[in-house]
């Protein structure tokens, strides 16, 4: 008994630390809560080995012949052992995902160029999430080499515009900061947009003409929205300016 509440209480303190190693730990609502729930599982599977080396020793000092019993789960065990490799490393990822808190349901993540969506559930074993198109992916943890968290502190919404290049380039872009600068001071948009936009001029020269980009920090998950209406508030300014606007990539 002391043995098996002592390696709990050791467990649970592990899981603790390993936790509080993590960068996102103070600023994860999620950590503390799975780090109880991981030390909890931890120490009940120590308390269960605790107790299967007690109970087989209690049965050989009380004259029970244990040797074919042991040697028959010994081949059992090799024979799980070698079958179940992949599902051990699935939930040994699994662990670590939790307890580092990666990502947790509601995120949204991208694990690979062809699967990426908002996280459904999270488990020891696997990731279940659902695409932009509705499919949803069941990911085992093991498979996961890089994740990319989208719903991490902040997000950055991108858009480039492309001017031709018979268009007045510095009055663009004088247009295009008054506007993103409007829009962040728009009351609909002055929350979610946490810094003020800026307008990084020039990115790329291109046959159809100048592509310039104008990019915003925003709230978690939110840069998709707010880009597609920044967008437009642009593209409108510069029609209502005179200036031709020759295509919109991002």
């Amino acid at each position: 008994m002391f043995v098996s509440r002592a390696g709990g209480t050791l467990a649970r303190r592990f899981v603790t630390s390993l936790g509080t190693r993590s960068a996102l730990y103070i600023e994860s609502p999620r950590a503390e809560q799975r780090m109880r729930t991981i030390g909890g599982v931890v120490a009940s599977l120590v308390r269960i080995a605790v107790w299967i080396l007690a109970a087989t020793y209690v049965f050989d000092v009380l004259g029970f012949n244990l040797g074919p019993l042991l040697a028959g789960a010994s081949v059992i065990g090799i024979a799980l052992g070698f079958g179940a490799q992949t599902l051990v490393r699935d939930f040994l990822s699994g662990f670590f995902i939790l307890v580092e808190d990666q990502y947790g349901v509601g995120d949204v993540v991208t694990l690979t160029d062809k699967v990426s969506g908002t996280i459904e559930e999270v488990n020891l074993r696997m990731t279940r999430l659902r695409g932009v198109d509705g499919t949803v992916w069941y990911v085992p943890n093991g498979e996961i080499r890089s994740v990319g968290n989208a719903a991490k502190d902040w997000a950055r919404a991108i858009v480039d515009i492309v001017l031709p290049y018979a268009a007045d380039s510095a009055a663009a872009l004088s247009a295009i900061a008054e506007e993103a600068q409007a829009f962040a001071d728009d009351p609909e948009w002055s929350d979610v947009v946490l810094e003020p936009p800026e307008v990084w001029g020039v990115e790329a020269i291109a046959p159809e003409g100048l592509t310039v980009r104008v990019v915003a920090r925003t709230q978690a998950t939110k840069n998709n929205v707010v880009a597609r209406a920044l967008r437009g508030r642009i593209v409108e300014r510069l029609r209502r300016d005179g200036i031709m606007v020759a295509a919109i990539t991002r």
